[in-house]
């Protein structure tokens, strides 16, 4: 017993000493030795100590399921295997509970017997109940453990580092070696191998505190009583697992079971399909042969009518032998008559008895008064004579076979009992006719004439038929192009009559052969009459005869034929089977997207979403899904218009899978654009993060957020009809359905939601990621998700606005303080909050990439006017108190506030913020407002210059601070640059002029700059103003000894000069202002660049034509020098054209006008870079001396 409470209370220090182990490793962060910690407890079975570290990583608050689940590379599913290896490792992890579970038993009775000998021996603790004195003791011990390290007060670093180096000295004893790595490696600022000499440092220190832990306190049994209820609590635990595990393994069973079940009843299923669309196939041929025989029998019912009639008009020839042609002719006539009813009687197959014999009966009578005609009119005309002639002849065509004699003479024998040849009565105005049923709905009486004509008749059309088949390729090409459609009838007839399969396909190869390129209206009457002929031959000969024609012209020369092959697909696809229509058109169709033509590709993608409809089944969805992307995304746009109206609706409502185009297409945005290379390779900048777009990944990008676009309204629709709310609006609300009530249920998180909630947790987030790889200059693509934003704002109502997507883009903007949450389900909001840009880095992306979006998708929407005007003034007037962003980023800010004037509609409010600014006494406002107004220009009028941006810059001009001064004049530049209105050159050289009346240098140079930017686009007047002021500043002699000053002063009028070079200025302005103005700078040789010297020399001599030696030379002697211009185009200059030639006359011949008109504007643009190719040269000739 003795033995046993010792080693009980071994355990109940070691498991004191464990606990304080895993609170310190808490309340200090470092997850990952408690991680690794929790892992060797758990090896070592001791699961008593590891209750909290589980319910610490399983908190999802702590560890989202979604993240873990990510971060986990376990596959998702579970096979056998698996799922045998989890249950041995739970019938290993049961018997090591068992094992504890027992230890814990024989500690409980030794701790209850050694407390029952403590109550005996001290008489005062016998007061009260023991449940008392445990309701007490437990209390005590939750207020203890409820008690963190950070009530003493923050560890100092000195106390850190001793219980570091003694934690880490513990889980060294305790084997956990695994672990005491891990926190080496999480306290990187300490050496815990090297412990510094202190009062701290003993060995086994970590159990010496303990020890004087509980010698120092009188309340050492409490933690022997929470051992004993933890004790407790696990043997509980331990049975709940045993019972848990077995309800899982019998739900193991009976799901297999069900699985198994349903296997043999899916293999059942599967089979009993196959038979039965087997069974339909057969059915369905044996239908089509039987509709065919019966039109064959039809039309030689038909041919008997004509031959009938035929008769009827030459009963009045004589004929010979009256008695024996008559009964000779009376009976083939019955007999053909007999056999085609038996034909035809056996075809149908459904009619009566009743309708066989009124048949039978209507038969025999007209033939009998058919007799009685004939008898009559031989009678009445014995004296004429007419020859008649049979016809033996076969019928051929429509796969009509003939009667045998045997069955001709039985049914001539059937009839002839049941009626006279010969009887008796008046004939006189009836004709012999044989009347049958022909038709499947009502019956039809047909005359039948004598089967020798039939024949005859049969034969001459067949004739005919042959005839006009041989004829009409040869007669196609004489017929002029707008009447060749008159020969449509007869190619469609001879085409459905014709019994040769060869003469059929040549015919219609015809068919579509008949223009050589058709326009639009002549493929329209081509395709009518394709659809007529499909009418008419059935699916069978459709698909041997008018399909292979489509397939043969697919990759034909000319486009227009392409064009014809597709316009049939989607029209012709009605009239085949459904097996072939998701096999051989789309094969055709899907070749044609290939074509290299625009319009065809057009064709093929409209054709397309007409035969979606028609398929039977899906199995070539993914297919078609291919396809829909690859015309998304072409390079056309009229295609790709065609493909986002017409397509894109088909397949969502033919497929029913929006959930899976749409994580295609999102997966497709993002990675068009994570395929471009980084603007930089430097790691830890802004340029390594944002990408590189060419042309074509650009293009798919804008396409595939159109695309985006038109699936909205299917996206809104699907979230209106899976809305959980009782109240769910109806079509006609639908603009504002998503109300806060709706929003407020959805928040409780009680109700599923997935496709209200796919917005704001898969769509705009990505929409975020592909934002924060876009550079600043991509403009199109930042608007084209900004629209997508409104149009969402406009769908889903102002409430989600306000409460879903305004939270999300503020805490992806880095404002989190002014994002409420209040209406997202908790399961969300971790999802949401990790939005929030983390690093510097990030936190100014997002200021560059975010907040455009957030200004003009989020609070642009029509709905948030006032809102959009609080946050602007909050971000560039109140910046500096509130601290939501940081002055470093005013210039970010300033380029957000630039795209937010792409669209007119928010000019308003930018401008009276503007104006605020303006009028501030704070200085930086009054920079950060120029340099604003500096980039709102290009996106104003005429009009809003003058009246907003000119008034606020020439205040800005007229303030006595150097800094806001100097802002203004580069403002003033950009809007000389980009308006040429005389109003506002006017407004400009008025306030330039103040500028250079200050006499500053730092104001002229910006004056002249400001210009020189100014003047490509600029209007003469500018020009002629910029080239005044320059000869006058530079005809003033250079004041101060400062050389820095000069140079810069010098470089800035060569560069407006050179700017002012490169455009059409007149001769007055260039004798009288530019050259001068060139002289004046040639005088400060000192001040001057050498390569702003060689391009002001040769703007002088191409713009003075030869006089420019004469006045170089002039120049040289007044400065005592050389000419510069004479050595440097002389004969031993750079430029000379003959080595060792005698020099010229200083003042050659002067160029001819049409010379100086030769110098064109591009000439002069090209100098720009001349100066620095000569000054090369000449260092490389001046090396050698």
């Amino acid at each position: 017993m003795d033995v046993a409470g010792a080693a009980g209370a071994a355990e109940e220090r070691w498991a004191s000493l464990c606990n304080c182990v895993v609170n310190f490793l808490l309340e200090e962060r470092y997850h990952l030795t408690a991680l690794e910690l929790l892992q060797e407890l758990q090896e070592d079975g001791r699961h008593a100590q590891t209750l909290r570290l589980r319910s610490f990583f399983s908190d999802p608050a702590l560890f989202p399921p979604d993240q873990v689940a990510r971060a986990s590379s376990a596959p998702a599913g579970a096979d056998p295997q698996n799922l045998l290896e989890e249950k041995i490792a739970a019938e290993e992890k049961l018997a090591l509970t068992d094992y504890d579970l027992r230890l814990a038993k024989e500690d409980l009775s030794c701790l209850k017997t050694e407390l029952q000998k403590r109550q005996e021996s001290s008489p005062d603790n016998t007061n009260g109940s023991p449940s008392d004195a445990f309701t007490h003791e437990e209390f005590n011990q939750q207020d203890k453990r409820e008690v963190k390290v950070s009530a003493l007060g923050p560890l100092k670093d000195n106390e850190r580092k001793d219980l570091n180096c003694a934690v880490k000295e513990y889980l060294l004893l305790a084997g956990y070696r695994l672990a005491a790595m891990t926190l080496i490696e999480e306290v990187p600022d300490q050496d815990l191998d090297v412990w510094t000499n202190s009062s701290a440092c003993v060995p086994d220190a970590l159990r010496r505190y303990y020890y004087q832990y509980l010698s120092s306190t009188t309340e050492a049994a409490e933690e022997k009583i929470s051992i004993l209820r933890e004790n407790e609590a696990l043997r509980k635990d331990s049975k709940r697992l045993c019972a848990e595990k077995d309800s899982l393994m019998k739900i193991r069973e009976s799901a297999n079971n069900q699985v198994a079940t349903l296997r043999k009843s899916l293999e059942t299923a599967h089979m009993d399909i196959k038979d039965k669309e087997k069974s339909f196939q057969d059915l369905k041929q044996s239908l089509d042969v039987h509709r065919k025989e019966l039109n064959d029998c039809r039309a030689e019912i038909t041919s008997l009518k004509m031959h009938i009639e035929g008769t009827q008009s030459s009963k009045e020839m004589s004929v010979r032998d009256s008695d024996g042609l008559t009964s000779q002719f009376i009976a083939n006539s019955m007999g053909e008559a007999a056999a085609l009813i038996n034909e035809h009687q056996n075809l149908k197959g459904t009619e009566s008895g009743t309708t066989k014999l009124a048949s039978a009966a209507s038969l025999t009578g007209d033939t009998r008064e058919d007799n009685k005609n004939t008898e009559s009119s031989i009678e009445g005309s014995p004296g004429s004579e007419a020859p008649v002639s049979w016809s033996t002849a076969e019928h051929r065509g429509y796969d009509t076979s003939g009667e045998d004699e045997s069955g001709t003479n039985t049914s001539l024998e059937d009839i002839s009992v049941n009626g006279n040849l010969h009887g008796d009565g008046n004939s006189q105005g009836n004709s012999g006719s044989i009347s049958v049923y022909v038709s499947e709905d009502k019956v039809h009486t047909e005359k039948v004439e004598s089967p020798s004509k039939k024949k005859t008749s049969d034969k001459m059309a067949l004739e005919t038929i042959k005839i006009v088949s041989d004829a009409l390729p040869k007669i196609v090409p004489y017929v002029l192009i707008n009447h060749r459609e008159e020969l449509l009838p007869l190619i469609i007839c001879a085409i459905e009559r014709h019994p040769d399969s060869d003469v059929r396909d040549s015919l219609t190869h015809t068919l579509f052969n008949l223009i050589k390129r058709p326009d639009g209206q002549q493929r329209r009457i081509i395709m009518d009459a394709c659809v007529e002929l499909a009418k008419s031959v059935g699916e069978m000969r459709t698909e041997t005869e008018l399909l292979p024609q489509c397939w043969e012209q697919i990759n034909h020369q000319y486009e227009e034929r392409r064009l014809l092959v597709a316009q049939s697909c989607g029209e012709l696809a009605v009239y085949v089977r459904p097996e072939i229509r998701d096999s051989l058109i789309l094969s055709i169709v899907q070749q044609l997207v290939e074509d290299s033509a625009t319009v065809v590709r057009e064709a093929a993608t409209h054709n397309l979403a007409l035969l979606l409809p028609l398929f039977p089944n899906m199995d070539k969805y993914y297919k078609v899904e291919e396809l829909l992307f690859q015309l998304v995304c072409d390079t056309s746009r009229v295609v790709v218009d065609v493909a986002l109206r017409e397509l894109v609706p088909a397949v969502v409502r033919w497929g029913g899978k929006l959930d899976q185009i749409l994580r295609v297409l999102l997966s497709h945005i993002l990675a068009s654009v994570q395929r471009c290379p980084p603007i930089s390779g430097v790691e830890g900048t802004i340029e390594s993060h944002l990408r590189v777009l060419g042309e074509q990944e650009r293009w798919n990008i804008e396409v595939l957020l159109r695309m985006l676009a038109e699936l909205l309204p299917f996206v809104h629709q699907k979230a209106i009809q899976t809305c959980p709310s009782t109240d769910a609006p109806t079509s006609s609300t639908a603009e504002n359905f998503v109300s806060e009530s709706s929003i407020k249920l959805y928040a409780t998180g009680d109700t599923e939601w997935s496709a209200f909630e796919w917005m704001h947790t898969e769509c705009l987030p990505d929409l975020i990621k592909l934002a924060c790889l876009l550079p600043a200059k991509e403009d199109s693509l930042r608007t084209a998700i900004t629209k997508y934003l409104l149009a969402v704002s406009g769908h889903y109502g102002k409430d989600y606005l306000e409460h879903i997507m305004l939270p999300v883009f503020l805490v992806a903007a880095g404002d989190v303080d002014s994002g409420d949450f209040t209406y997202f389900p908790l399961s969300i909001q971790s999802k949401v909050r990790g939005l929030r840009p983390k690093t510097s880095i990030a936190e100014k992306l997002a200021i560059i990439c975010v907040l455009p979006l957030l200004l003009s998708g989020i609070l642009g929407s029509p709905s948030s006017r006032q809102q959009l005007e609080e946050y602007l003034r909050k971000l560039l007037i109140q910046n500096t108190k509130d601290g939501s962003f940081s002055m470093c980023h005013t210039t970010e800010i300033i380029d957000a506030v630039r795209f937010l004037c792409i669209f007119e509609q928010h000019h308003g409010v930018i401008f009276n913020i503007l104006w605020e600014m303006v009028v501030s006494p704070d200085t930086d406002l009054k920079i950060n407002a120029a340099a604003l107004l500096k980039a709102l220009v290009p996106y104003v009028g005429v009009k809003v210059a003058s009246t907003h941006i000119l008034p606020a810059l020439i205040t800005l001009g007229s303030d006595q601070n150097l800094a806001v001064k100097y802002a203004s004049i580069d403002a003033l530049g950009t809007v000389a640059q980009h308006f040429k209105n005389d109003m506002v050159v006017d407004k400009i050289h008025i306030q330039m002029d103040a500028f250079l009346e200050d006499g500053s240098h730092e104001a002229t140079v910006s004056v002249i700059r400001a210009l020189a930017v100014a003047v490509p686009h600029s209007t003469d007047k500018l020009r002629e103003y910029l080239l005044t002021k320059i000869i006058k500043l530079t005809s003033a002699s250079p004041s101060g000894n400062d050389i820095e000053r000069r140079r810069e002063r010098a470089n800035v009028f060569c560069e407006a000069l050179r700017a002012l070079d490169a455009t059409d200025l007149p001769a007055t302005s260039v004798r009288d202002l530019l050259l001068p103005s060139i002289q004046n700078l040639l005088k400060d040789l000192d001040a001057l660049d050498p390569a702003h010297k060689e391009a002001l020399e040769v703007i002088a001599r191409e713009r003075s034509g030869g006089a420019l030696e004469s006045i170089g030379k002039a120049m040289g002697a007044h400065l005592g020098i050389a000419s510069s211009v004479s050595s440097f185009f002389g004969e031993s200059g750079l430029l000379g054209k003959k080595e060792g030639a005698e020099q010229l006359d200083p003042a050659p011949p002067q160029p001819s006008l049409q010379t100086q008109q030769e110098n064109t504007r591009f000439g002069r643009m090209m100098r720009g870079g001349f100066g620095d190719m000569l000054r090369g040269k000449a260092k490389g000739s001046e090396e050698p001396s």
